[in-house]
């Protein structure tokens, strides 16, 4: 499919991602990365052994969407929790080093930050190659007085900005009641935009909603076959053709009472719908993928950003397309500079 506008629209577009304010309400994660050598296999077990030649930490879950709105030059607050222990203070000092906002962040000291610890091994290969990941979790509903806690930053911040990204990575703090506060601060006033794992419910009737494929069909398969909404009927529950997708996004749309659907497909790209129509864009990079980790991140936050710059849904996912295509390229989170979605717009754009 073509573009829905011209190459020349969102080489304009990109300058005016910059200028905003976006309070990002999410689970918080820290990722580290242990990199080294695999030298060997152990005689213990057959796994490789790693020689350690580096250790990288950087900001994950709900805090990646706020550091890809920081790189293309808005301001982002992030509101979550971190855990009293050596891993929620650095991930305030990560985040604070590279311009969000902390002011949002919550210390629950009856919860450990989350932590997703990657072994990485350095060899022949090209690139390093993800041999392992150990995650440090805690999926407890969150206690009422926290609850309350998150319910009064995001009411605090959120009347000040421009919108609210709320980044739900299924850890504890993205709870209905916290989601009915985002739609009572924005009030039809500012935008909601919401990146979900799965849990469509709680965002009813926000701007924008994202998933990628297997989330939505694990929301269709937890609803009945007709559809409790609007008498609605549910459309398949395994989304393969393009027949299925506009399908699926109708449907969605309309239970949701949401504007605009957005839903991810990794390499086969993204199917949007909005009030005119229905879109689906090709992956703009699928030759050089390396580490797909955080490019869900860098859609909804890039879509936001132009949302807000004053861009229609479909050519905001169609920027949002060129920078997922940058980030996965790098391992690890990734945020695309302005220079960068410039030029993959002027790389990429024949592929269309």
């Amino acid at each position: 499919m073509t573009l829905p506008c011209p190459v020349s629209e969102l080489l304009a577009l990109i300058p005016r991602l910059a200028g905003h304010h976006v309070v990002v309400v999410g689970d918080l994660f820290l990722d580290e990365y242990l990199i080294g050598q695999a030298s060997r296999l152990s005689r213990e077990a057959p796994v490789p052994v790693l020689e350690l030649e580096s250790r990288r930490r950087l900001p994950g879950g709900g805090a990646n969407p706020a550091m890809n709105i920081v790189a293309l030059g808005s301001r982002a607050t992030s509101v979550g929790l971190i855990g009293d222990d050596e891993a929620g203070r650095a991930l305030r000092t990560l985040l604070a080093q590279a311009g969000v906002g902390t002011d949002g962040l919550l210390t629950d000291p009856d919860r450990p930050t989350t932590t997703k610890t990657r072994l990485v091994a350095q060899g022949a290969l090209r690139f390093p190659q993800q041999i392992a990941r150990v995650d440090r979790v805690d999926r407890r509903p969150l206690a009422p007085t926290v609850e309350a806690r998150v319910v009064e930053r995001v009411r605090a911040l959120g009347a000040e900005a421009d919108a609210i990204l709320v980044s739900d990575y299924r850890s504890g703090l993205v709870t209905p009641t916290v989601a009915q506060a985002v739609r009572e601060v924005a009030a039809g006033s500012r935008l909601i935009t919401a990146d979900s794992q799965g849990r469509l419910g709680h965002f009813v009737g926000f701007h924008l909603v994202k998933c990628n494929r297997r989330e939505a069909e694990g929301y269709l398969a937890s609803l009945p076959p007709e559809g409790a909404r609007e008498g609605l009927s549910r459309p398949t529950l395994e989304l393969r053709t393009s027949a299925d997708f506009e399908a699926a996004t109708a449907y969605l749309r309309r239970s949701l009472k949401v504007e605009t659907i957005l839903i991810t497909q990794g390499p086969e790209g993204m199917s949007l719908r909005d009030g005119k129509g229905y879109w689906h864009l090709p992956a703009a990079n699928r030759t050089e993928v390396f580490d797909v980790t955080g490019a869900g991140d860098t859609v909804i936050a890039v879509t936001t950003l132009a949302l807000i710059a004053g861009a229609t849904p479909s050519v905001a996912a169609a920027l949002a397309n060129y920078a997922a295509g940058l980030v996965v390229r790098r391992l690890g989170n990734a945020t695309p500079s302005p220079e960068e979605l410039d030029w993959a717009i002027r790389q990429w754009s024949e592929n269309f």
